[in-house]
């Protein structure tokens, strides 16, 4: 499992091996803290636009400039361990910028998935990509399902235990 996480170097190696068979590379990316059903779900579809998901991760520094100091919940090795034990999951690289357009134009992969709730013109990447004769696929959300929704609940469970 832990042989899918990979480097930069390693996941261009990947790519260009891909290509040397014919294979379709698909990539997305996101922080994936606390893997739910949604992410399952969704890393299942994302699979299914190609024959190789690459997963890129943001660190741990990226998620608390994005989503505040109280972020990550699940440290990026845990994070990307569960990821690489996804069948669905043929690597994952973990990227420390605030968005992963770097690494897009490193790998520069032939479908570029995005969840639905992204307009097409805000995807990072996607220019990029399409520029190259690639495609961008938006992948509709499982209702419900999300990482801050977990957190709410937890918390308001914890305030309400407190009461008791």
């Amino acid at each position: 499992m832990r042989d899918k996480i990979l480097s930069l170097d390693s996941a261009r190696g990947l790519r260009r091996a891909a290509k040397q068979k014919g294979e379709q590379v698909v990539f997305t990316n996101g922080c994936f803290d606390i893997l739910h059903a949604g992410h399952v779900d969704y890393l299942e579809a994302a699979s299914q636009q190609g024959d190789v998901l690459i997963v890129g991760l943001n660190s741990d520094s990226s998620m608390r400039r994005i989503k505040g100091t109280k972020r990550p919940v699940v440290s990026e090795e845990d994070r990307a361990a569960v990821l690489a034990g996804l069948a669905a999951v043929s690597a994952v690289v973990i990227f420390d910028e605030d968005d992963p357009l770097a690494l897009i134009k490193e790998l520069v992969p032939d479908v570029l998935v995005k969840g639905s709730d992204w307009p097409e013109d805000r995807i990072i990447g996607a220019a990029e990509v399409k520029a190259a004769g690639g495609k961008v696929v938006r992948i509709d959300m499982t209702p419900g399902r999300s990482t801050t929704d977990i957190i709410k609940k937890v918390l308001q469970s914890h305030d309400t235990d407190k009461d008791d």
